[in-house]
């Protein structure tokens, strides 16, 4: 190369630059053409001239060439350019031929030594290998050493960037399998944004960054799952919530805890306190306590639980803490609302056979009293998960399921212990959610339902118990043979009287044991009546017209009922007609007392204006006006039974000079009868009595008018005198007080002057006088004289024979009996006598 260069700066040293073609200024003026192509030879040869000396881009020059119209001849100009300068590098090369020999030989010698040079080099290669084997193999070892240091100290370095974030790891999945977890939200938050961004460069980053988005999803589905679990559990032991808050809400309000408490033993436990929601550590208490249970509590510690303490609610805290830091708290109140609103519909859904045990009525109460105290508690720990509208809404709708409810069960209960005990679960049931803040005056409206239906159970109840006391009694005045039986007859019933009490024993009460007995009972109804009515936050008048309007639905109603009943029984006798007439005069009396005995046990003022009455008084006279007027029938009917023995012989000669023995013995019956009267008010006695004279009287008048009977002798007629006169001397012998007047006598009037006119055979006085008031047998009416005249006719008739007619006497008697016989028929018929 560098001769190359040489022999070039030679030859351009040795040619000589072409001197300008100068034109020959002598010549003669040539032609226009011979001048064009003088031009274009100099244009073209300046253009090789560029071309030649120019560094750069050519495109100029080229384009000029081309621009013109004398290529070809521009072409020709360029290769008579290129001979020539073949021309001068002939010349030049062959002045420079024998320099370019020498340095050939020159060469040639210098290869000679540059061979021995590279023998003696790879001698000492050779030596120098040798000797630096040892060292090339330390510095090897070395190389080795230091890339081992080298890699230790980045793994050094890695391994104090990695092993935080794995640790980090590690405590996820940790706090994972504990179920830690909002922790280990915490800690998956850290884990991304702190420690993963130091170690991009590793492959597991990028792992654990997928890794991610699905722990956070695991996070929420177990925190979800916790939480089903948490809602499984509350609706288990709800029932258990409710009944230790009532006990609680029973003992703030001085009522008695047992009233909720379940016969059903169950084993509660204490829930673990609350994890931290941001640590979510658990405060350590005892070492028994180190799972945060405490096993079955006994039932003093029962009492010092609150409802909270029975349920652990870390499941609704966590899985709400993790939805709010995920973004998602609105589907996870959405979700918890819907279900907690399902459980509340399932609570509210009474058991069919709730009205069968008061013990279905406490879990029903005690299930929807741990729903809302459950619900309160979240209100009140958490925000935003429930709020007071979304509580108010479901309160509204609990009411009025729950009034339908107990509408429906209380309306098939019929023991009156049991709405009682109805009655305190709901005023229980009131007092505690009121101290929770809900609003119960829907519920206390239903207990005043519900007292309609106490009251219609109670009549129920007495009405049997009203039949057995009349059943039991056997309707004869009490007798007491001591001053203790004596103190429990006036204790239980109000009854003074003077002489009694000077009496000696064994005393006699007027009225039989069934008074004192309807008495007590009848105040046994006030005190239940008044057993519902307590708890119900109303004014002493409210509740003494509310037990005096049920007081008189049990007199009028159902005693009056009971006493109609009993006073129509076959089987009563008219002595215990006549006494259960005697025991209506004193609970007729009694009333007065009712209505003290009402006013004292609520309060009431006495004299009140508003004050209701009690209509057991013209109730007990109206029993008793039926008493008497069964008195009278079932007397007549009595009487009818001894009539009904009368066997008389109307053709009988003459009289046995005594009464008849059915007469006798009737008078007798009849006497006794109305010694037992004493007791009755004079009224009822004279009536009585006037009543039985009638019914003898008209029963001995049908005998002597009887159809069947065609034949009567005077001798009968006499007998039936004397039967006439036993029962006008009883009428005259005053049986009863203030029947001396002769009233009782009037009963036989109709009887007495049929008969005398017969046995006197005075119709010569009787047809004179007839129709005037002064005559002596006014009360005769010519249609009876007529019919017992003929049958003493007929009576005549059937004795006549041929002697008997003979006889003037005889003919003198049966033309006076045609005489008179024809002026009574007148008399019927309205024609004047002759």
């Amino acid at each position: 190369m560098r001769n190359d260069d040489k022999n070039e700066n030679m030859a351009a040293e040795v040619t000589p630059k072409k001197p300008p073609d100068w034109k020959n200024l002598t010549d003669t003026v040539q032609d226009a053409e011979s001048l064009r192509q003088e031009s274009i030879n100099a244009h073209h040869d300046h253009l090789i001239t560029e071309i030649e000396t120019s560094d750069g881009p050519l495109g100029t020059s080229l384009r000029a060439v081309y621009e013109g119209d004398e290529l070809e001849k521009f072409k020709d100009s360029l290769n008579e350019h290129i001979k020539n300068h073949d021309k001068e590098i002939e010349r030049m090369c062959n002045y420079h031929y024998q320099g370019f020999i020498d340095s050939i030989r020159e060469l040639l010698k210098v290869s000679c030594d540059a061979a021995q040079l590279k023998e003696e080099i790879s001698d000492v290669n050779s030596s120098l290998q040798d000797s630096c084997k040892p060292l090339l193999t330390k510095g090897e070892e070395l190389v080795k050493s230091r890339r081992v240091q080298r890699n230790i100290a980045s793994a050094v370095e890695n391994l104090t960037l990695c092993l935080p974030v794995l640790e980090m790891y590690g405590k996820l999945q940790e706090q994972m399998s504990t179920k830690r977890y909002y922790p280990a939200l915490k800690t998956l938050e850290q884990l991304e944004h702190t420690y993963l961004p130091r170690v991009e460069t590793h492959w597991f980053s990028q792992t654990m960054k997928e890794a991610i988005p699905k722990l956070r999803e695991q996070i929420k589905d177990a925190s979800m799952s916790d939480l089903k679990d948490f809602l499984e559990n509350i609706r288990k032991h709800s029932a258990k919530i409710g009944e230790v808050a009532m006990k609680h809400a029973a003992e703030q309000n001085n009522m008695d805890p047992a009233i909720v408490q379940s016969n059903k033993k169950v084993k509660t436990k204490r829930a673990p306190k609350p994890p931290n929601p941001f640590t979510g550590e658990i405060e350590k208490e005892e070492e028994d306590q180190s799972k945060g249970v405490i096993a079955d509590p006994s039932g003093d510690d029962m009492g010092e639980l609150s409802a909270q303490d029975l349920i652990d609610f870390s499941p609704v805290y966590r899985c709400l803490h993790i939805y709010t830091v995920l973004g998602d708290k609105e589907k996870f109140e959405t979700y918890y609302r819907k279900q907690r609103r399902k459980q509340a519909r399932l609570s509210l859904q009474p058991p069919s056979n709730m009205h069968e045990s008061i013990e279905n009525f406490k879990r029903y109460f005690h299930d929807i009293v741990g729903f809302f105290v459950v619900e309160d508690h979240i209100l009140s720990t958490t925000q935003g998960l429930v709020n007071r509208a979304y509580m108010d809404e479901l309160w509204e709708m609990s009411v009025s399921k729950l009034a339908a409810s107990l509408r429906t069960s209380a309306a098939s209960c019929k023991d009156s212990e049991m709405m009682l005990d109805i009655k305190k679960l709901i005023v229980l049931f009131c007092h505690t959610l009121r101290g929770y803040g809900f609003s119960v005056g829907h519920l206390l409206e239903l207990l005043l339902e519900m007292r309609d239906q106490y009251s219609d159970i109670l009549t129920r109840q007495w009405v049997d118990i009203f039949n057995e006391i009349f059943n039991e009694d056997n309707y004869t005045p009490i007798y007491v043979e001591s001053v203790e039986e004596y103190t429990a007859i006036v204790t239980q019933f109000p009854f003074q009287d003077e002489e009694l009490e000077q009496e000696s024993f064994p005393k006699r009460f007027p009225f039989s044991l069934f008074v004192p007995n309807i008495y007590t009972q009848v105040k046994a109804y006030i005190n239940a009546c008044l057993k519902f009515s307590a708890d119900l936050h109303l004014s002493h008048t409210e509740i003494d017209d509310m037990i005096r309007k049920s007081t008189n639905l049990l007199l009028t109603r159902t005693l009056g009922s009971c006493l109609s009943s009993l006073i129509k029984r076959r089987d009563l006798t008219l002595l215990q007609l006549i006494q259960i007439a005697i025991n209506m005069n004193y609970l007729e009396k009694s009333c007065s007392y009712l209505e003290e005995y009402i006013s004292t046990i609520t309060g009431a003022q006495s004299d009140s204006v508003h004050m209701a009455r009690l209509h057991g008084t013209s109730m007990f006279k109206d029993s008793r006006s039926d008493a008497e007027e069964h008195i009278y029938n079932k007397l007549n009917l009595k009487i009818s039974e001894f009539i009904e023995l009368a066997n008389y012989d109307w053709l009988l000669p003459e009289s046995k000079g005594h009464a008849s023995g059915y007469i006798t013995d009737l008078v007798a019956f009849l006497q006794s009868t109305f010694m037992s009267f004493t007791n009755l008010p004079e009224k009822v006695a004279k009536t009585s009595c006037m009543s039985a004279c009638k019914h003898v009287a008209t029963s001995l008048m049908e005998f002597i008018m009887d159809n069947n009977v065609k034949h009567v002798t005077m001798g009968a007629l006499q007998q039936f005198n004397l039967d006439l006169i036993q029962c006008e001397q009883f009428a005259a012998s005053a049986p009863v007080p203030g029947t001396r007047d002769g009233t009782l006598l009037m009963a036989f009037a109709d009887l007495r002057q049929l008969l005398d006119l017969f046995l006197n055979w005075d119709w010569s006085i009787y047809l004179a006088d007839y129709g005037q008031p002064t005559s002596k047998y006014i009360r005769v009416k010519p249609s009876d004289a007529i019919s017992l005249l003929e049958k003493l006719s007929n009576t005549d008739n059937k004795k006549k024979n041929l002697f008997t007619s003979l006889k003037k006497n005889e003919r003198d008697k049966k033309k006076l009996i045609d005489t008179v016989l024809k002026q009574l028929r007148g008399l019927v018929n309205g024609t004047p006598s002759i």
